[in-house]
């Protein structure tokens, strides 16, 4: 299928007689031609963001009702569109999807009716969730990962104990919810799905760079907590190592698809001395004969976890 369907030039003209700029434009950028949403679409839409003319609420809820339609490609393309939005657009659109008691119920989607669309029914459903999950991140602490200060003098950086420990768990569902995408290269077979997975690359480097940045500062402070606090952050700390391999995987299938080496950061494994560090100090807090690392050791083991791990893309 190519080109715009008739259904998509009536509805446009539909719009047009109505006088409803947004809903032509988002009936535009979400036709039923297999290729991503066309640029002048998406910087229209981006633009009424920061309108203030324009009602964010008109404007999310269209997209919404945009994906009980029936066609894998008009639903795909409205996901990538609202995800787009969420990504470069004014902060007021996030705020207001975060702000409602539901967003995409796509759990059951399935178009049985196009060619590739049982396949591209199952990545409709796992991007919903993702999308959902990104909502509900800034729900919960009122921050966009994807855009938050970052360095020494950082957000995550800078963040008190307590705070730390109830951030990087909501980082990680927003990055598990990422991953599950679990797209090979073999399936990245046409201009929509790709779409969505550059923007999910982009999203991947961001909201990483934070968690790592958390992690690091869970760590800088993880000799000092309380042994509640060292076993939650000893926890934490092993979660984030899954995390890493599980990304590690998505980066590759990144590179298979021609994105430039570049752009992909170099994920090295922390050292596995850093674990036991952190196991030993756990189990002299509790009581266990455990050879305990010096002061010396620890800080060298910690700023070579820095070293492999950080980067600033």
């Amino acid at each position: 299928m190519s080109g715009q369907s008739i259904t998509d030039r009536i509805a446009a003209a539909q719009h047009s007689m109505t006088g409803s700029a947004i809903s032509k434009a988002v009936c535009k950028a979400t036709t039923h031609e297999v290729s991503a949403p066309k640029k002048k679409h998406l910087d229209y839409l981006m633009h009424c963001t920061n309108e203030l003319s324009v009602s964010i609420p008109h404007l999310a809820d269209t997209l919404i009702e945009r994906t009980s339609n029936q066609s894998w490609v008009v639903v795909f393309k409205t996901l990538i569109t609202t995800h787009h939005l969420m990504m470069y657009g004014n902060e007021r659109f996030i705020q207001y999807l975060a702000s409602r008691s539901t967003l995409f119920n796509l759990n059951n989607f399935i178009d049985k009716g196009a060619l590739q669309g049982y396949n591209m029914s199952t990545y409709i459903r796992r991007y919903s969730r993702y999308l959902n999950e990104r909502a509900m991140s800034y729900r919960l602490v009122a921050v966009d990962f994807t855009k938050m200060k970052r360095g020494i003098d950082g957000v995550m950086r800078t963040m008190s104990t307590e705070k730390l420990m109830k951030t990087l768990p909501i980082i990680q569902n927003q990055l598990d919810a990422l991953l599950d995408f679990e797209a090979s290269s073999n399936e990245l077979t046409n201009g929509v799905i790709n779409g969505a997975f550059m923007l999910l690359f982009k999203d991947s480097i961001r909201i990483f760079a934070a968690y790592n940045e958390g992690v690091i500062n869970l760590l800088e402070k993880y000799f000092d907590m309380k042994k509640h606090q060292c076993k939650e952050a000893l926890e934490i700390y092993k979660r984030f190592l899954t995390r890493m391999t599980k990304l590690s995987e998505f980066l590759k299938v990144a590179e298979q698809v021609g994105i430039d080496q570049v752009d992909i950061p170099d994920l090295s494994q922390a050292p596995s001395s850093l674990l036991q560090a952190l196991e030993q100090h756990l189990a002299s807090l509790e009581g266990k004969k455990s050879k305990e690392l010096s002061t010396v050791n620890r800080y060298f083991t910690l700023k070579q976890f820095i070293r492999v791990t950080g980067f600033t893309k």
